[in-house]
């Protein structure tokens, strides 16, 4: 991916603007509490339904597989809270982002990737450790092993989640009709 992308934006990419930019579930996230909240249920939704698939494929339980699949629906609810608490930040293409929102992305990226290492160094660890102890470890493989690919998938939506700010005038669900620059709400048409 390029730092810019002068391609011009394309139909699907203002759908998808328009899409992650809707303010009707605003009051899910509106607040950092909230955030970490959906950011907490959708981490733990993504566990529960691992490891119900986890026990469908490995365990061989049949009953795990319709667990996974009554999961799916609220953790693609969470998800979606997630995604417009950053507004696309990681859905939209680098196209339809602006310098502020793709330095963001950058950033993001980063802080997913520095969580992953030290994840990774501490399942690596862990392994290691179990291993010297005389412990078995093959059994465990494919299951780390998926776990960590979902985390891996995952942590950059939760660190986005978690790093998003609070939008000016927006103060624990109180509206003062106040802009965060002091401009009366109403008045943005007069902004430069």
């Amino acid at each position: 991916m390029t730092a810019t992308d002068e391609r011009p934006t394309t139909s699907y990419d203002r759908r998808m603007f328009r899409l992650m930019n809707r303010r009707e579930g605003a009051a899910l996230h509106a607040t950092a509490a909230r955030r970490r909240a959906v950011v907490v249920a959708h981490i733990a939704l993504t566990v529960a339904a691992g490891a119900a698939w986890l026990l469908s494929v490995v365990g061989e339980r049949s009953w795990a597989m319709f667990t996974m699949l009554g999961l799916l629906l609220p953790w693609c609810f969470v998800t979606g809270v997630i995604n417009s608490s950053t507004r696309g930040l990681l859905e939209l293409r680098a196209r339809a982002l602006d310098e502020r929102q793709r330095a963001e992305r950058f950033r993001v990226a980063a802080r997913a990737r520095g969580v992953m290492l030290w994840l990774l160094l501490a399942v690596t660890v862990a392994a290691g450790a179990l291993t010297v102890k005389g412990v078995d470890t093959e059994g465990y493989l494919f299951p780390v092993l998926f776990s960590v690919f979902v985390v891996h998938w995952l942590m950059p939506l939760w660190v986005a989640g978690l790093s998003v700010r609070d939008e000016p005038g927006i103060d624990d669900g109180i509206d003062d009709g106040v802009h965060g620059d002091g401009a009366p709400k109403g008045a943005w048409l007069s902004r430069p």
